[in-house]
Order: structure tokens, then sequence, then C-alpha cells
């Protein structure tokens, strides 16, 4: 998707020093894009933000974010922050930002923060929900498809919420941890995993202090296996203790997760 204005030519740019920073709150469908971090060549969530940003604002500004969402997974309050030269108005950052983006992003506030503020270093807890349309008929909804995870098979959410039990705490969630995660630390706190039933959608909620590259994916398809009746509920202990990641289930797909909020 093209950018309004995209091929308008570029004001000046500001080489004063950004002192004056902000914090953004950030939606999108993440149907089309490559994920939240600028890469060459691809249309990506940052990317799209930073150009439309530097076009408006007339400074050679970047966007942090606190979550690099993977390709294919949405939200609605992810947080970035930029630094300006100008001291402006939070609303008029807000205004000029959300006048100029593509339909599927948004920044939804804008406030101004200190300059010490880092939305990825000083984030303390973030949500997730992952939504699954559990049923034998396809979605006739068009949400339910481009926004959750179609499964056929029926599945049993009070050994899911058994399992999750297990999961929630301070663990080394190294089983439930893609190729891609780092080895510095493998310990995370998930502090809240919820599963229930929204007629035929069932929707997973999880908080914790930080997540490992796809463990909430992968976790969301061990306690699918879990409901599908593969695995007893003690299992998802049992993969924490062996550290395993073949033990766990397979990783469920990008489009069913969305980013609900930061908090610091």
């Amino acid at each position: 998707m093209d950018e309004p204005h995209a091929s308008a030519p570029a004001a000046p740019l500001s080489a004063a020093p950004a002192t004056h920073k902000y914090k953004l709150t950030i939606a999108y469908d993440g149907t089309d894009f490559h994920g939240w971090q600028r890469q060459p060549g691809v249309r990506t969530v940052q990317g799209v933000i930073e150009d439309v940003a530097r076009r408006v604002l007339r400074e050679p500004l970047t966007v942090v974010g606190a979550s690099r969402t993977d390709a294919g997974v949405h939200a609605v309050g992810q947080a970035a922050h930029l630094a300006l030269a100008r001291d402006l108005p939070a609303a008029a950052v807000q205004r000029a930002l959300a006048l100029r983006l593509p339909a599927d992003v948004t920044v939804a506030a804008v406030e101004a923060v200190g300059a010490v503020f880092h939305a990825t270093r000083d984030a303390r807890s973030k949500q997730y929900c992952y939504r699954i349309y559990a049923d034998r008929a396809r979605p006739v909804e068009q949400l339910a498809q481009r926004f959750a995870w179609h499964v056929w098979w029926p599945l049993d959410t009070e050994r899911m919420r058994a399992a999750a039990e297990l999961l929630i705490g301070r663990h080394d969630f190294v089983a439930f941890a893609g190729a891609g995660s780092p080895r510095l630390s493998t310990v995370r706190s998930v502090t809240r995993l919820d599963v229930r039933r929204v007629e035929r959608e069932v929707r997973i909620e999880i908080e914790g202090d930080g997540f490992l590259y796809n463990q909430v994916r992968n976790m969301v398809g061990t306690l699918v296996e879990i409901g599908r009746g593969h695995w007893p509920p003690q299992h998802a202990g049992e993969i924490l203790a062996a550290r395993d990641r073949r033990l766990a289930g397979p990783t469920a797909p990008p489009h069913g997760l969305c980013l609900m909020w930061v908090r610091y």
C-alpha cells in the first residue's frame, strides 16, 4: 500500500539536537507488514511510521518500539518513542502523523515524556491476546478470518486453563523460545495467563515482564494441543522442567496474535 503524499518532495530536515521526547501509542493491522522492525526492501511498521514522521516533522528521527512484533502480528497498544529538536505540542505531533499514515496503521496517542524515557528498556509489563476461532465451519466474518487462527477441532478450555496455571510464574521458558531468542537469559515472568471462551472463539490473554522470540505463539500452540486432548494438562509443567523445545507444541500462526498494551 502506498503512503499518502509519498511523491511530495521532502522538506529540509532539522540538524539541531533532538532533546524533546514523545511517547507514541500505535495500533496496526499487521497483515500486510513484514513485522515491526525496519528492513530493506519490505514494508514494516517502523519503516512506514519513520518515513511519514520524517517528512511531516522535518527531522531525521528514529522511532523506537517497545516490542518487535513479527510479520502478521497486530497491535492495538504498541508503545514507541521518538525525539525531536523542536518542542511541539503532543497533540500536534499526533494529528500530523495520524492524518498522513496509511489506513492499516495509526498513532492513537502521543504524550511528551522525559529525556531519559526509553520505550524498550523502560517497559515493565506487556499484554498479548491470541484469538482462536474454534469451529468446524469456516468463519464468514472478515475480521475472524483476518485476526483469528481457525482451528477445526473442538477445544477443551478447562484442560487448557489447567495447563495455563502451570505456566504462570517466573520460569526458564527456553522450551518455548524460538530459534532467534537471545541466550543471555531465557528466564521470564508470566503474571497472568487466562483462557476463556467468547462465543465461537477461544481467547488466550497473557501478561508478563517480557517475552522471548515466539514464546507466546509456542505457548498457544502447546495449549491448543492440550485442548485437543493430545496431551494431559500436566504436560505443560513437564515441558518447563525438561527445557526441551521438542516437547512443546507447534508455533501458532501470527495473525491470531495482538499486542494489547505496554506498561511503564
